[in-house]
């Protein structure tokens, strides 16, 4: 066991005394046991120095950078406008005569049904209208005769009575036959379906032969002018959306360089109870020719570009049920810093608050951390921006 200079000095000095004889120095020297005991002992009072845990960890340092949103939802084009057209009465279908695709201008006959039984039902009401109005006639006649008999005394009051009221119900038999004629003409009319309006077919729900009910579909109707863009929204957008009817651009998978502007029109209050998305309908502004109903659509909302940093998902930590990472000091320990999480994409977390450039944050080896704890840098790379 080794004694430094300094400490042997002081045992010597401790041990031993000087006397002069003669003038000259004799040395005396004390207890030998005292000495040993003395040096044993030194090296058990210098204090042990605790060993510090040093944990490797992969890092990344953050560099957030401004970019666009471009998440996308992908929909089809649908007409703003489209009719359910159908029969107002019950029959047999006679014909069909256009199909899915055809143009069809307003008035045009798009089916019909067969109308025997309409046929013959109309000549009943004109002979009920027939027989109300030879009543009518004849009460008319009555009543007139026993007036005159009142006003000279020749017929008593209750007579005269009993010929007007016969006069009355005559007068409401003939308005009740005449508006049988007209709901029989009118049912001969409805077995003629026709168009409300230019348009387009787009669906058909009966076939030549079928008997159907009134208000069974026929066909749908569309108005070609007036397009939407229609997509199934999941929720977690919505709840990361301030605007209401924010603008959006939309293009044709088929045709991504053909960008065509939008505005949101309607938003479903309830989700779809299959899928938990919410339906939204958007205004397509001047859509081009080219743009047929039915195409696919992409479609992303249009917002200022934020700030942002891409962070891997090993990099997040939960801190009592929110998401937090660690960041290093300088000094090169560990400390939790609690984030706001914008959205989660298959590879990345996007963070949008909580970071700011030049923090270094840990990304590998996080579950063995505590705050304080000091850490060696194995890899530090540069935070990705959030949108490639």
């Amino acid at each position: 066991m080794l004694v430094d200079n300094a400490n042997f000095e002081v045992m010597w000095a401790a041990t031993t005394s000087v006397s002069t004889l003669n003038g000259g120095f004799v040395v005396r020297t004390l207890a030998l046991p005292i000495v040993i005991a003395v040096v044993a002992a030194l090296p058990a009072c210098k204090p042990q120095e605790a060993s510090v845990e040093v944990r490797p960890v992969r890092t990344l340092v953050v560099k957030s950078k401004p970019v666009d949103d471009d998440r996308h939802a992908v929909g089809e084009v649908k007409p703003r406008y489209e009719s359910e057209l159908s029969f107002r009465v019950a029959g047999k279908v006679l014909a069909r005569l256009v199909d899915v695709g055809a143009t069809v201008k307003k008035g045009d006959t798009i089916a019909r049904l067969d109308p025997q039984d309409y046929e013959n039902r109309l000549p009943s009401a004109e002979a009920e209208v027939a027989t109300a109005e030879a009543t009518l006639v004849e009460a008319q006649a009555t009543e007139s005769r026993h007036s005159q008999l009142l006003k000279g005394g020749w017929t008593p009051r209750a007579r005269y009575d009993a010929a007007l009221r016969d006069l009355r119900s005559a007068e409401a038999r003939l308005s009740s036959g005449k508006a049988h004629l007209e709901l029989s003409r009118d049912q001969l009319r409805y077995t003629e379906l026709k168009a409300d309006f230019d348009g387009v077919i787009t669906a058909v729900g009966a076939e030549a032969g079928q008997n159907v009910d009134a208000g069974h579909m026929i066909v749908k109707l569309a108005r070609p002018g007036d397009r939407d863009g229609v997509f199934n929204v999941a929720e977690a957008v919505f709840a990361q959306r301030r605007d209401e009817k924010p603008k959006v651009v939309v293009w044709p998978l088929s045709n991504p360089d053909l960008k065509i502007e939008g505005e949101v029109r309607e938003i479903s209050p309830v989700a779809d109870a299959t899928t938990r998305t919410y339906t939204v309908k958007v205004t397509l502004k001047n859509p081009p020719p080219q743009l047929r109903l039915g195409m696919s659509l992409a479609a992303r909302v249009k917002t200022g570009a934020a700030r942002v940093v891409q962070l891997p998902p090993s990099a997040l930590f939960d801190k009592e049920g929110r998401p937090a990472v660690w960041l290093v000091d300088p000094s090169g320990q560990v400390s939790l810093r609690p984030v706001a999480i914008t959205r989660y994409e298959t590879d990345d977390v996007i963070i949008a608050g909580g970071l700011a450039d030049g923090d270094v944050v840990v990304t590998a080896g996080i579950n063995t951390l505590r705050d304080g704890q000091r850490v060696r840098l194995a890899e530090t790379t540069s935070a990705r921006s959030a949108l490639k």
